[in-house]
């Protein structure tokens, strides 16, 4: 396992992007990933509409607001969002921002997960980077999973 980590994120935290660096000692068949957060929806309806309205104070024109304010229910539930892109030793390789609260991801020389670039798995440092758009609730736990695998582990965790 190159990176097994576990943390929370906060509403602090949005907005924001925690990179994981990880060294590939040498050439691999393929770098295998997995991500999960939780939760994915905030449950409070009450707080999740003071969100909304403090939002629209700060973002939204004047002259739109009152129908900002109408249709309020359009954005609900809230949900949080952590997204993640992949840097190799030569550069980027790929972004995956999605909602999926998890996600398995593959690269390899010959395939790789939607977003991701297939390609060589060079020796050297490689970047995890966790995009935390939003976090909307009061702590967001998530766990990152790096290892390196043979072609025929594709999806699998070790």
């Amino acid at each position: 396992m190159l990176i097994d980590i576990r943390a929370n994120a906060t509403p602090e935290d949005s907005r924001t992007h925690v990179r994981f660096p990880f060294k590939l000692d040498e050439p691999a068949c393929a770098v295998g990933i997995h991500f999960e957060y939780s939760p994915k929806c905030l449950d409070d309806d009450s707080r999740a509409r003071e969100l909304l309205e403090q939002s629209f104070e700060k973002y939204v024109l004047p002259e739109q607001l009152a129908l900002a304010k109408e249709r309020l229910d359009r954005h609900l539930p809230l949900k949080n969002l952590i997204t993640l892109s992949v840097d190799d030793p030569a550069g980027y390789r790929g972004a995956c921002h999605r909602h999926d609260p998890v996600q398995s991801l593959w690269i390899s020389e010959h395939d790789a997960s939607p977003g991701l670039m297939k390609g060589k798995i060079a020796a050297g440092e490689w970047t995890i980077t966790l995009s935390v758009h939003a976090v909307v609730t009061e702590r967001c736990a998530y766990r990152l999973q790096v290892w390196a695998a043979d072609e025929v582990e594709k999806g699998e965790q070790p």
